[in-house]
């Protein structure tokens, strides 16, 4: 085989497996965005929810609402913010027979950073020192 038409048919070949390779890397890109925006829109869903079951806020139907998206988050969250969420759980639970503010404060804590964590938010927080609370309007307070 002549030289040049060696060339000619080793660079056809380079140029389609780069092609390629381009082409996949980009899908695989393109799914991970796609993959990352769907698990925030679950993460977002449940902390409106979450949000809707705080202090006098609170009403059936935000319950029922919380109950719902704590149920389906387990399509998109890692094992870390499953644990979490069940420590939290626990320490909201109305059947829970030694309900404290600290133990709430701290499950929540690591709940809001294993979220943080998965969804790779950065910089990246510091467990040690992170912090989170949740907000109450008192709209619905009756003493107000």
């Amino acid at each position: 085989m002549d030289a040049p038409i060696l060339v000619a048919v080793i660079s056809s070949a380079a140029i389609i497996v780069v092609a390629a390779v381009t082409f996949f890397l980009t899908k695989r890109k393109e799914r991970e965005a796609e993959w990352k925006k769907q698990k925030l829109e679950h993460y977002r869903e449940f902390m409106d929810a979450l949000s809707g079951t705080v202090g006098s806020d609170s009403t059936l139907e935000e319950e029922r609402s919380w109950t719902r998206a704590a149920n389906t988050i387990g399509l998109v969250a890692s094992h870390r913010v499953l644990l979490a969420l069940w420590q939290f759980q626990d320490a909201i639970a109305r059947s829970n027979p030694n309900p404290s503010r600290k133990a709430h404060d701290e499950a929540l804590n690591k709940l809001m950073f294993a979220i943080r964590f998965d969804l790779q938010i950065s910089p990246a927080d510091d467990p040690e020192t992170f912090s989170y609370r949740l907000w109450c309007s008192g709209t619905n307070d009756p003493k107000g």
